[in-house]
């Protein structure tokens, strides 16, 4: 398959499918970062965070086999190659969700938006991908690496299965398997969620997109010659790559992330094409567009100082327990909830 599409196309391929299946998700299966968070705390129904919940829980179980077999290497992973700084964590993931309130989406959520014709989204997308690298290599990456340094090349894994296994000699894999385990068990111990096997099948399904991204980036890496890094699915920084690529082509390659971003949008088509949802939509207040505008021009920035958007943290880095998903992933839910709470009390932005 190599020698056919070479080892950019393969990855941009791998992303691609994933990135299709995780549009059907959000289209089909209502898998929503933003509408889990909103369920759960305006409409007592806390089966989209559940489902949040078996998607992680079968992404850490996948991941931890993957990398005790051999099929992915945890040397390999970003989230515990760099040295977790608590205080980017913890800034980043309020300014990703207080962003995210505001936008009515996050990056991922705006991409199935976008997909199933909302215009919209297409200026949230747009926002979102320059404004992160605006922060990651533009004008204020200096500025953020003085503020949040950034050191590479951990001494140890900056995770918990790796943390348990220098302390306690406990294997990863066995972590990986209780961590995973217990977290599938708390999000099924739910009558009603028991009675919504659809919503149990897409928790499954994006948790496996999650392990296929790392197991076929790190494929391509040890077979092929090049120097693909080994990923999963993330939508900010990656926003930007595509935004970049489609701007070089001529001169740039593919990769997996603009595979993931393309797939999104096709897939959430796909899905929206199917349950007769797609319709074009555009802003007919100004005054919402600027908000939704003010909210990407947070999630961007946010995103890059958690190294992750609730996707990258919230699924891809808790797949490999790392010390940052957790803490990003409780600073993204207090990030929205504060701003939804400001929303519905009445404090517009746009005026």
């Amino acid at each position: 398959m190599l020698d056919i599409l070479g080892e950019a196309n393969a990855v941009a391929l791998l992303g691609l499918l994933g990135g299709m299946l995780l549009g059907l998700a959000a289209r089909i299966g209502r898998f929503c970062t933003l509408g889990a968070i909103e369920d759960l705390l305006y409409s007592s129904d806390d089966r989209r965070m559940r489902m949040w919940g078996v998607a992680i829980g079968v992404a850490i179980i996948g991941t931890h086999i993957a990398m005790h077999s051999g099929a992915m290497a945890s040397s390999e992973a970003a989230y515990l190659d760099r040295v977790w700084n608590p205080f980017a964590t913890i800034v980043g993931g309020l300014m990703f969700g207080y962003g995210m309130a505001l936008s009515g989406n996050c990056g991922y959520g705006a991409l199935a938006r976008l997909g199933g014709g909302d215009i919209r989204a297409f200026v949230i997308v747009i926002v979102l991908g320059l404004s992160a690298y605006v922060v990651m290599s533009g004008p204020l990456a200096h500025a953020r690496i003085w503020l949040f340094p950034v050191e590479e090349g951990a001494a140890t894994p900056q995770g918990f299965a790796y943390l348990l296994k220098t302390k306690l000699g406990v294997s990863p894999l066995l972590t990986g398997l209780l961590a995973g385990g217990g977290i599938l068990a708390v999000s099924l111990a739910s009558k009603r969620m028991l009675t919504s096997p659809m919503m149990i099948l897409w928790g499954v399904a994006v948790g496996t997109v999650i392990v296929s991204g790392w197991v076929g980036t790190y494929w391509v890496a040890n077979v092929g010659f090049g120097n693909e890094p080994v990923e999963s699915h993330s939508f900010a920084a990656p926003i930007g790559d595509t935004i970049y690529y489609a701007m070089t082509a001529s001169g740039n390659m593919l990769s997996f992330s603009v595979g993931s971003v393309v797939g999104v949008v096709l897939g959430a088509f796909l899905g929206s094409i199917r349950k007769g949802h797609f319709r074009w939509e555009a802003c007919d207040d100004p005054r919402e567009l600027k908000r939704q505008m003010f909210g990407a021009a947070l999630m961007g920035p946010g995103a890059i100082l958690t190294m992750g958007c609730s996707v990258g943290q919230g699924l891809s880095a808790f797949s490999v327990l790392s010390f940052s998903a957790p803490v990003t992933f409780i600073a993204i839910m207090a990030g929205a909830a504060l701003g939804l709470r400001h929303l519905i009390a009445g404090l517009h932005f746009a005026e």
